[in-house]
């Protein structure tokens, strides 16, 4: 009978152990859980995110590529909903927040074809500043997601 008991309690202390480490291992997984794969939101609209450097002498050389160079490019894209263009004064920063319809739609448009279109916005921007070179540093590009 004594044995019994014996028997008893570590078979308790082996079920509350094996309790514990699955409770342990199950919230150790919780945040990957949360963080989805971003490929599960190909069909779902996205924003492509730009920030520039744009000094303030030059502003108005990049509103006016902008608007002859991208924004006709873009509005013959499938899949393109609109963009926004913001300035920061303090920063001298610009923010292009450009809408697709999906990220499939704006992924499948060829990088020649975007690098293409770089080309002739720099060029244009180049000749308007009588500069050899591009004034408008890339800082950041990124995309983002329409929550729910």
């Amino acid at each position: 009978m004594r044995f019994n008991l014996h028997l008893k309690k570590k078979f308790q202390r082996f079920c509350l152990l094996l309790i514990c480490l699955v409770v342990l291992i199950f919230q150790s997984d919780i945040p990957n859980l949360k963080a989805l794969p971003m490929n599960n939101y190909q069909s779902e609209m996205v924003i492509e995110e730009l920030r520039l450097k744009v000094p303030a002498d030059v502003k108005s050389a990049w509103l006016n590529a902008e608007k002859e160079i991208w924004e006709p490019w873009l509005s013959s894209q499938d899949g393109f909903l609109g963009r926004q263009l913001f300035w920061d004064k303090e920063k001298e920063e610009a923010l292009i927040l450009v809408n697709w319809k999906s990220k499939k739609l704006w992924k499948s448009i060829p990088m020649s074809e975007v690098n293409l279109i770089q080309q002739k916005f720099e060029d244009n921007v180049k000749a308007a500043l009588n500069v050899g070179e591009n004034p408008f540093e890339l800082i950041y590009e990124g995309e983002l997601d329409k929550q729910r």
